[in-house]
């Protein structure tokens, strides 16, 4: 079940990635001064770091250590 769930989380963030709709808009500035979409990349970026955290510590094979 824990594999599963994060190849769930795994695919739905490859599904993300895909933020066409954020191609167009410049406005509002997130923070006063990020364009929503370098700041969705910049929490999407958080995101896939978190989630190969998790597929490090829960689903490395153990034979390999």
């Amino acid at each position: 079940m824990k594999n599963l769930s994060l190849t769930a989380a795994a695919g739905l963030l490859y599904l993300l990635h895909q933020d066409f709709w954020l191609w167009r808009e410049s406005r509002p500035l997130v923070l006063g001064f990020l364009p929503p979409g370098l700041f969705y990349h910049a929490v999407y970026t958080l995101a896939a770091a978190l989630l190969m955290a998790a597929l490090v510590r829960w689903a490395w094979p153990d034979h390999l250590e």
